[in-house]
C-alpha cells in the first residue's frame, strides 16, 4: 500500500533511523476532573505519538474539543484550555501518523454528529483494508474530511442500519481488517474495543467510581488509578452510568500481540499482557548474552531504549554496566535544516560519548533495533573515536527485515538494513568487530515461551519473519489511489 504524500511534514533529518508507534489513546468516564486526568494520561503516553494531540469531552449536554500539533505539554499547558474542556467524560489521543498526512483534520479524536448524537473516536493501529473500504464508501456518496484510516470507521457507523450505537459500531468493525484498539465516546457511554487478534494494547483502569480505557498502564499510574485488566482480543467493553459490561461480538482468534511492544514501544514502567516491560527487556538482554557473548570490559547501552537490555546483558556475564553514551533529552522532532558543514554533527545532538567509560576498553554496545543503519554507524564511529579498542554491537531484537502494516511506522523493505545485507555485510558496513541479534526463539524465551511456535506464532512478529497475521488487502489491491487528494492545510 503506497502511503499518502507526507511532504507537508518537516522532521529532524537524523530522526528517520528509528521506529515510531502510531498513537496512544486515553478515555475516562464518570470523573469530575475528566479533562485534567486525560491531559495527564496523554502526557504519560507521549512516547506513542509526538506529532499532535487532542481531546474531546462531554458535559451532559455539549461536546467540547481541543486539537493541535506538537506535544501534550504544548497543547494543554494553558489552564484556559483544560477549563474549556468541561464534562464528566473525556477522550484523548496522541498521534504519530502512519496513515494520512499531518494536518489538523487528521488529528484525533475525530468527531461526528449522528442521528443518535455525537461520537468521538480515537484509534491506535492500522486498518489494512481502509483504502479499499474508503473507495467503496466514496462511490456510495460519503464525503471524507481527512486522510486518516480512522474516518472510515465513522462513515461505516453512519451508514449502518443497526438499531443501537453498540450494534452500529460492531457492524462497522466487522468490515475491517488489520490491527486496532479504539475508544469511542458518545452522549451516553464510552466504548473500547480491540481487534480479534489483539495486536495493539488496550487496558481498563478505575479511579474511584470512574472507569478508564488507555493504551498502557503507565497512563493509569500518573493519575493514581487502579489497573483492572487488559481488554481481551475481540472484546468490546461498554462503560456508562450503570458501570462496565463486556461483549465479544467478533470471531475468536489466537492472540497476536505485537512483540515489539516489549522490545521498544511500550514504556518500561508499563505492564503489557501481564508482563512487566522492564523485566522482559532485562531478560532479553540475558538471552542475548547467552547466545552471543564475546570477551569485553564494559557493557554500554544506546540510550534510552537499550538500557534495560544492557542491564540484563551485563548482569548475565558479570561485567560492569556503564553509561558510555549520554543522551540529550531536550531534542524535539523538528529541527532547523542542516548545512553540509553541520550535517555530520546531527547524531551528536542526541548522543554524546562519555569518554572515560570507553577509552581503552573492549565495548559491548547494546541497542534495541537497527532500522536503516545510519544512526548505528554514526554511534559506532563515535565510540571508536573515543578510544574503544573493540566494539561489539548486540541488538535486543531479531533483524528488522519486513515493514509493519499494523500501526508501526517502518520504511519500505528496500530501505531496511537487514533486508538488504546479510550479517557479514552489516558487520562490515557498521564498522564493528562483531554484530549479533537475539534469535527469534531467544526473544520468545524472554517473554515466557520455550520457543516460537512456527505453526501458530504466539505474537505478531511479522517485522522479523514476514509472516503477517492478517490480510493486507490494500497492499495487494490494484487500482487504489496512491495519494488522497485532500486540500493542503498549513500547520498551526
Amino acid at each position: 500500500m503506497a502511503p499518502p504524500d507526507l511532504s507537508l511534514l518537516t522532521t529532524d533529518p537524523w530522526d528517520g533511523d528509528t521506529l515510531h508507534e502510531e498513537c496512544g489513546v486515553f478515555g475516562i468516564f464518570g470523573d469530575a476532573d475528566a479533562a485534567s486526568h486525560t491531559a495527564l494520561g496523554l502526557h504519560a503516553l507521549q512516547h506513542r505519538g509526538q506529532e499532535a494531540a487532542g481531546a474531546v469531552t462531554f458535559d451532559g449536554e455539549h461536546f467540547h474539543s481541543h486539537r493541535g500539533f506538537g506535544h501534550v505539554s504544548d497543547n494543554f499547558k494553558a489552564e484556559s484550555v483544560v477549563s474549556r474542556l468541561q464534562g464528566h467524560a473525556a477522550l484523548g489521543h496522541v498521534l504519530y501518523s502512519t496513515s494520512g498526512e499531518i494536518i489538523i483534520r487528521n488529528v484525533q479524536p475525530l468527531f461526528a454528529d449522528f442521528e443518535f448524537g455525537g461520537l468521538a473516536l480515537g484509534h491506535n493501529g492500522n486498518i489494512t483494508n481502509a483504502l479499499t473500504v474508503r473507495q467503496e464508501l466514496v462511490r456510495r456518496g460519503c464525503l471524507f474530511q481527512s486522510t486518516s484510516d480512522t474516518e472510515v470507521v465513522i462513515h461505516l457507523i453512519a451508514i449502518s442500519q443497526q438499531p443501537t450505537v453498540e450494534e452500529r459500531v460492531i457492524d462497522a468493525l466487522r468490515q475491517l481488517e488489520g490491527a486496532y484498539s479504539m475508544v469511542a465516546l458518545t452522549n451516553a457511554a464510552m466504548y473500547g474495543v480491540r481487534d480479534p487478534m489483539g495486536v495493539r494494547p488496550l487496558v481498563i483502569g478505575k479511579l474511584d467510581k470512574a472507569y478508564i480505557l488507555c493504551s498502557e498502564t503507565c497512563a493509569l499510574d500518573i493519575i493514581g488509578a487502579e489497573f483492572v485488566r487488559d481488554v481481551a482480543p475481540g472484546e468490546m467493553v461498554i462503560i456508562d452510568e450503570n458501570g462496565l459490561r463486556s461483549v465479544k461480538p467478533f470471531p475468536s482468534y489466537d492472540s497476536k500481540f505485537c512483540i515489539f511492544e516489549y522490545i521498544y514501544f511500550a514504556r518500561p514502567d508499563s505492564v503489557c499482557e501481564g508482563s512487566s516491560v522492564y523485566e522482559v527487556r532485562k531478560k532479553i538482554g540475558e538471552e542475548l548474552a547467552k547466545e552471543s557473548h564475546v570477551p569485553c570490559d564494559v557493557v554500554v547501552p544506546v540510550p534510552d531504549s537499550g538500557v534495560p537490555a544492557a542491564l540484563g546483558y551485563a548482569a548475565a556475564i558479570n561485567v560492569p554496566f556503564e553509561y558510555g553514551i549520554i543522551r540529550n533529552h531536550y531534542v524535539g522532532r523538528t529541527f532547523i535544516q542542516p548545512t553540509e558543514k553541520t550535517r555530520h554533527l546531527g547524531v551528536k545532538r542526541k548522543h554524546n560519548i562519555n569518554r572515560a567509560q570507553i577509552e581503552g576498553k573492549r565495548v559491548i554496545l547494546v541497542d534495541d533495533s537497527i532500522v536503516r543503519g545510519t544512526t548505528s554507524t554514526k554511534i559506532v564511529d563515535m565510540v571508536r573515536q573515543a578510544g574503544a579498542t573493540e566494539v561489539h554491537l548486540r541488538i535486543s531484537s531479531p533483524p528488522t527485515a519486513h515493514p509493519c502494516y499494523f500501526g508501526i511506522d517502518t520504511p519500505e523493505r528496500e530501505q531496511l538494513f537487514a533486508a538488504q545485507h546479510d550479517l557479514d555485510g552489516m558487520t562490515k558496513l557498521l564498522g564493528v568487530d562483531s554484530l549479533a541479534f537475539i534469535s527469534t526463539d531467544g526473544l520468545y524465551r524472554a517473554v515466557g515461551h520455550a520457543k516460537r511456535d512456527t505453526d501458530n506464532p504466539q505474537f505478531c512478529d511479522a517485522c522479523f519473519t514476514g509472516e503477517y497475521p492478517s490480510a493486507l488487502t490494500d497492499l495487494n489491491a490494484e487500482a487504489l489511489p496512491h495519494q488522497l487528494s485532500l486540500l493542503t492545510e498549513g500547520r498551526a
